[in-house]
């Protein structure tokens, strides 16, 4: 009788086993990623066609990595692993985004050249920082922004560095038929005093709605360290919610020259610390959220919680108070915006679900059997209201629209290739190339205690020849009929790895199609042009405001003549379709990590829209008053000076 239980017990936990694995199996085919078929795949990639061209170099130097502070020998790999980037726009005035400032980490130099295939219009150049302080063993450059800083009509850049606080380099005034070259800027300060940064982002915007535009930066060491130098130095104090890293500063504008030695003023804003915290900053957006034309901020941070800040300014006075988003009891923690724990590499803006009000993708590491955290995308809730009380309207839908997976991820930038009227996602992927996969010693690295994390000489090994994610390829994302989003890099060449850093977006030479830039890591960077046999049509602006007070101006095509103007940075756009649908977009200023896209707003329209289109236009004149008109416009490129005058 005994033996028969015995039997009888073995058999029933043997069928309660099988039946257990029978329910994981099917919960586990239920959890599976959809997948598209290989005809729907082809299907969707026969709207997207590519070249790749070369960016130039003014350098053979080919060094793959930076000589670092001693203390950081052993990870040199890790430290010399950012440093490339790209921004496009107009400095010769020609009115198309087709000029580059590209950071080449390979010969430490910002280098200004036409984007390839726009033709010889000047020699490339590098931008030097002139008799203000620099020493190339100590500094390099980081980034660039394209703004117009002085406020003259002509195109200024700001470079900024690890190191030494960021230059401008403001253009003089001389024959507007001339080529520009090096001598055609003039560098000067933004800060003085000499303070070491170590910046990994920058944004232009009018931040504190005076007309005017500001700047703030994302510093990512702590300010004062030595990181390629000897000197003091420290790393992150947590890899989920370290604080110890580099400053926000803010610059308000005040006041500007033009000429021959042209200058501008900025005051730094104290009394901030509290809502912009000390993260280990890689990347900031300027977007506005509840249509009041003051741009909020997200600061996305690596080691720990990014920031949302609800933008509260007056003229003159900076305010910002930090949102956070609700919980419901399936959402983790670290996709509540305010809590998250991830490695806050990239961010971009765009109305994905078309309700008006600009949604949010943000860059994380996400490498299966490694490290995976999750790409976040916020989807406005339609409810801008809730940010009086601190709650951000968003709610997280990464891994529902496809996005939530992708790599080692930077840069990740929206743009609508084939004008269907939807946006495509470009993300920069990859770490570190080389033989030896160190995935072992940084998730032992990782589970350590935090208390020891901050002291380099107890870090693992990460330095040339070392390999951290090293095979991952860029992503094209396109949304599928379904609405969900897959990746076809694969399919219209992408064939890398590139360990991207940057990606900017812009039509460089005004055929209506975009095109986009990537900065690659100790490696040539390439622009992908645009030859896609499109059926949609577009809208094109080129969005102006002017030097001197004006009535609003509409013009044909993409450059403006007989009168002075400047990017119009955060004024926002808005195209009302004869479907009923309306597409929004605002001026961006340089949001992302080191990729800065055209400033110039292009709408995909789809098929068969061909009559005048309505077109309202909300922005903030020189004085800081609060503007709006609309037009009748036809697809194609037109340019737009916003008035200051009734």
């Amino acid at each position: 009788m005994s033996m028969k239980i015995r039997l009888q017990g073995r058999y029933m936990s043997g069928f309660k086993l099988l039946v257990l694995w029978g329910a994981i199996a099917a919960i586990g085919w239920s959890a599976r990623l959809p997948e598209p078929s290989d005809s729907e795949l082809a299907s969707m990639a026969k709207h997207f066609q590519f070249e790749r061209a070369v960016f130039p170099r003014l350098s053979s130097a080919a060094r793959h990595h930076r000589v670092v502070n001693p203390r950081l020998r052993d990870i040199q790999g890790w430290i010399s692993a950012v440093g490339a980037g790209v921004a496009l726009g107009d400095l010769d005035g020609d009115g198309l985004p087709n000029d580059a400032c590209l950071i080449d980490p390979r010969s430490d130099e910002a280098i200004v050249t036409p984007v390839p295939g726009t033709g010889a219009r000047y020699t490339g150049f590098a931008l030097q920082p002139g008799s203000l302080p620099y020493d190339s063993a100590s500094m390099a450059p980081m980034g660039c922004l394209f703004v117009d800083l002085n406020e003259d009509g002509l195109m200024d850049m700001v470079v900024y560095y690890w190191g030494r606080t960021p230059v401008a380099f403001l253009r003089r005034q001389s024959d507007p038929m001339a080529r520009i070259s090096a001598s055609s800027y003039f560098p000067q300060e933004l800060v003085a005093g000499g303070e070491r940064w170590y910046t990994n982002a920058g944004v232009a915007a009018d931040l504190d709605g005076d007309g005017h535009v500001d700047l703030i930066f994302g510093n990512y060491f702590p300010d004062g360290s030595m990181v390629l130098g000897p000197g003091p130095i420290e790393m992150q104090a947590s890899m989920s919610h370290a604080g110890n890293g580099g400053s926000k500063p803010v610059l308000l504008w005040k006041s500007a020259t033009a000429g021959a030695r042209p200058s501008v003023r900025f005051s730094r804003v104290t009394g901030l610390d509290a809502a912009l915290g000390n993260g280990w900053t890689l990347a900031m957006a300027a977007c506005d959220i509840d249509g009041d034309l003051l741009p909020e901020i997200y600061i996305a941070n690596d080691f720990g919680p990014d920031r949302l800040l609800h933008n509260l300014s007056t003229p003159g006075h900076l305010a910002f108070r930090p949102l956070h988003s609700t919980r419901g009891w399936t959402t983790p923690k670290s996709k509540v915006i305010g809590q998250d724990s991830f490695k806050g590499m990239g961010v971009d803006c765009a109305d994905l679900n078309g309700d008006g009000i600009p949604d949010l993708m943000i860059s994380n590491i996400t490498d299966p059997y490694a490290l995976e955290e999750s790409n976040l995308v916020y989807l406005s809730t339609g409810n801008p209201r809730s940010m009086t009380s601190g709650i951000a309207p968003y709610r997280e839908a990464g891994e529902k629209l496809g996005l939530a997976r992708s790599g080692w991820s930077w840069d990740v930038r929206f743009g609508d290739f084939d004008n269907d009227g939807v946006e495509e996602i470009v993300q920069a992927t990859g770490f570190l190339k080389g033989s030896v996969n160190r995935w072992p010693e940084l998730q032992e690295l990782a589970m350590g205690n935090d208390l020891m994390l901050h002291n380099p000489s107890h870090w693992a090994r990460f330095a040339a020849g070392d390999d951290l994610s090293g095979s991952d390829v860029d992503r094209f994302y396109v949304r599928s009929q379904s609405g969900r989003y897959f990746d076809l890099s694969s399919k219209i060449g992408f064939t890398g790895p590139f360990m991207t850093r940057g990606v900017a977006v812009a039509d460089v030479d005004g055929d209506g199609r975009l095109d986009f830039a990537l900065a690659n890591q100790w490696a040539d960077s390439f622009l992908f042009h645009n030859i896609s046999d499109s059926t949609g049509a577009f809208l094109a602006l080129h969005i102006l405001i002017p030097v001197l007070p004006a009535a609003t101006l509409i013009q044909d095509g993409y450059r403006v003549t007989g009168l002075r103007a400047s990017p119009a940075l955060s004024a926002r756009v808005t195209v009302y379709l004869p479907d009923g649908r309306k597409l929004v977009k605002q001026v961006d200023g340089g949001n992302g990590h080191s990729g800065k896209s055209s400033p110039d707003l292009h709408f995909g329209l789809g098929a068969g829209v061909r009559g005048p289109l309505r077109v309202a236009f909300d922005w903030r004149d020189r004085g800081g008053r609060v503007r709006h008109e609309q037009a009748r416009m036809l697809p194609g490129w037109h340019t737009v000076v916003l008035g200051s005058v009734e």
